[in-house]
């Protein structure tokens, strides 16, 4: 059987600045999930903001089936070539799965093409997540809905793209609803955005949300890996139109470079 290859991205800044946050995650929210989601199909490693090229060099992100990631306070500290190549990677047939405040890293913006952004309240209250696709191979495993104890909540608007496919929406104990659980599909690649997983909560203990994570994972594997462009192609049939126009096409890469 071979392995589904895992990367799992994290910036694992607040673990290491917070005794409170240490106390709950102390290897880390990326091992907690690690360890949630083991399983005998799962290949999995590591990757975080401070190692040299944020732990994802050319050769990790090419040899990732699917990257999850988790950002909080330091998007902006993620190197755009870096964004630039993990984008690329999606389109090419990638998996990604976007987790809690990640919805405002850089590659969910570069993937969805919008703001991202929502409503926030941190008040530990409960968060009520209703299965609205059991049909779906995330939503297998679990029931009509779960609850999460403590969660930071997120708040509608949530700007993202009108083509997402709502498969979880959360009602929190302050009044709020979210799309918290919507898969997308961008190039060749499966993307899957998730909301429980605030730092200051043991939320990656919790069973039902690394069921779901585990579920995506199998979900956005690659069915295959093909690079984008733009390429000329011959025709199937006879043209007996005259071209009576000057030559000017130009082979492309998908991000417009010529080739």
């Amino acid at each position: 059987m071979e392995k589904i290859k895992v990367t799992v991205w994290n910036e694992f800044r607040h673990e290491k600045s917070n005794e409170a946050i240490k106390a709950i995650y102390p290897e880390g929210m990326h091992k907690a999930i690690g360890k949630g989601i083991a399983a005998d199909d799962l290949e999995i490693r590591y990757a975080t903001l401070d190692e040299p090229d944020h732990g994802l060099t050319d050769e990790v992100i090419n040899s990732t089936d699917v990257m999850i990631w988790w950002g909080h306070c330091a998007h902006g500290e993620v190197r755009d070539d870096i964004v630039a190549k993990v984008h690329k990677r999606v389109l090419e047939g990638m998996g990604l799965i976007v987790l809690h405040s990640g919805h405002f890293s850089k590659i969910f913006k570069a993937v969805t093409g919008c703001t991202c952004s929502l409503k926030w309240r941190e008040a530990g209250e409960r968060e009520r997540l209703w299965n609205i696709a059991p049909y779906h191979p995330i939503t297998q495993g679990i029931g009509e809905y779960f609850e999460v104890p403590h969660e930071e909540m997120y708040g509608e608007r949530f700007d993202i793209p009108k083509d997402s496919e709502i498969i979880f929406i959360s009602h929190f104990e302050g009044g709020n609803v979210f799309r918290s659980g919507v898969t997308l599909e961008r190039g060749y690649g499966k993307i899957f955005y998730f909301q429980p997983g605030h730092e200051s909560y043991p939320s990656y203990y919790q069973k039902e949300v690394l069921q779901v994570i585990g579920n995506a994972v199998r979900w956005a594997k690659p069915v295959f890996f093909r690079e984008m462009s733009a390429p000329m192609t011959p025709a199937l049939d006879e043209i007996r139109s005259e071209n009576t126009g000057p030559f000017t096409g130009i082979i492309q890469n998908v991000d417009g470079s010529a080739k």
